[in-house]
């Protein structure tokens, strides 16, 4: 992770001239992006009936089969988009206070008879993804003069949605 006050300035830089950049050496093992986009590819090619029994539920967590979702109404011609995708959030039980709050909840599993292993991937996935963001924002922070603990505090990002989206394109 960038660690020198020139690497600091030349992200925080990137934000301000380009609004996005790229995160490369994050710590994540191509090993293991390997196996993610495996997994990932493994869903994505199970029958439409298998995947629908994943089907995206009101916390936004679960599959989104191809033209389900419509990301630009006012101009798109085709009733929804090419795409279909895979909604993981942070594992919230449906029991617990914060399940009420939107986006929060439990996540939506293929059954492990069906994708064995997946879900354990696609978890600890989320979970080292979710640390490169907080340490992104940390660096941003500091770019922004702000202490690097600024947004892991609860009433900033402390507590974040995190929505990891797997997604595929492709001729339906």
């Amino acid at each position: 992770m960038l660690s020198c006050i020139c690497e600091i300035w030349a992200l925080f830089q990137a934000c301000l001239d380009c609004e996005f950049f790229y995160v490369v050496n994050h710590g994540i093992s191509q090993e293991f992006m390997g196996q993610v986009f495996s997994e990932s590819k493994r869903f994505f090619e199970l029958p439409l009936a298998e995947k629908m029994k994943v089907f995206r539920n009101e916390k936004h967590r679960g599959y989104t089969p191809v033209l389900d979702e419509l990301s630009d109404p006012g101009s798109q011609v085709h009733a929804g988009d090419y795409k279909e995708g895979y909604y993981i959030g942070v594992e919230v039980p449906e029991d617990d206070p914060q399940a009420e709050k939107p986006f929060y909840g439990p996540n939506v599993w293929p059954a492990a008879d069906v994708l064995s292993g997946w879900r354990q991937t696609m978890e600890r996935f989320h979970k080292e993804a979710l640390e490169v963001a907080r340490a992104v924002a940390r660096i941003i922070a500091v770019g922004l003069d702000l202490e690097a603990d600024f947004f892991d505090r609860p009433e900033m990002l402390g507590q974040p949605i995190a929505i990891l989206r797997l997604l595929r394109y492709g001729d339906f």
